[in-house]
Order: structure tokens, then C-alpha cells, then sequence
């Protein structure tokens, strides 16, 4: 398998996103990708105004200088509907990731389960490969 050239995170700030845009970031670093973080603005996503579409958000812009990734190899992407669906889509231009990742679990939390609904209906629809990175996960 070849490195991935573009690699697509999820990030709805939640500490499982976190994680997974670290691990991403990381990758990234040793294999020279762009890193896309992609944000799933829902149906009331314009009721709580929590991340623009025009701004990297400062926690990711920080995340991005600790992994030690070039901004110019940053990209934030934000895009209308559900998480699950608009990772599929960062598949097709503009974006063309060829690996996505996400946490196990991400804002809609169920205490007892394993993996979210995104990650799990990524895991089982996506074409393209697919990291799930799991809450435990620590850089070495």
C-alpha cells in the first residue's frame, strides 16, 4: 500500500476528534500528506456557531504546531450533513482523501459502546481505508 498523500481527519471537538487529528497529524508528518480536518456542520450547527467555515479553529492550529505540521500543509474543510456523510465525501474532489480517520466515539456519546455511529458506519461503508483511533491512544 502506498502512503496516503491526503489525509481527511473528522474533528467536532470532542476529546475522542482530538486524539484522532493528533494521531492524523502525526502520520502525516512521516509521510510528507496534506492533512484535511473536516467538520460536519448539521442541521443546528448555525444554533451554536461553534466553528466557522472560513477559520481554523485555534485548538487545531495548535494540535498542528505540537505535531509539527506546516500550515501549509493544513486544510480545514467544513461541509453540510450528518459526520459519516460528509467524511464519504471528502473522498471526491476538492478534498480527495485517500485514508480517513476519526475517534472511536465523538459528541453523541452512549456510555458502553465501542465505536460511534460515524466510525462504525464508516467502518462498514467506506471504499476508501478507514483509522479508528481509539480514546487511549498516546504519541510516543
Amino acid at each position: 500500500m502506498k502512503p496516503p498523500r491526503t489525509i481527511a481527519v473528522g474533528y467536532d471537538g470532542s476529546a475522542d476528534s482530538e486524539i484522532a487529528v493528533r494521531w492524523a497529524m502525526h502520520l502525516a508528518v512521516d509521510t510528507r500528506a496534506n492533512v484535511v480536518v473536516v467538520h460536519a456542520a448539521g442541521l443546528l450547527e448555525h444554533l451554536h456557531a461553534r466553528f466557522s467555515r472560513d477559520e481554523t479553529p485555534a485548538e487545531v492550529l495548535k494540535l498542528a504546531k505540537e505535531c509539527g505540521i506546516s500550515v501549509s500543509r493544513l486544510y480545514w474543510h467544513v461541509d453540510d450533513g450528518d459526520a459519516c456523510s460528509v467524511l464519504m465525501r471528502a473522498t471526491d474532489p476538492p478534498v480527495g482523501a485517500d485514508l480517513l480517520v476519526v475517534g472511536s466515539r465523538g459528541q453523541g456519546q452512549h456510555p458502553g459502546l465501542l465505536l460511534g455511529s460515524t466510525s462504525l458506519e464508516l467502518a462498514e461503508h467506506s471504499t476508501t481505508p478507514v483509522v479508528v483511533v481509539p480514546l487511549g491512544w498516546r504519541e510516543h
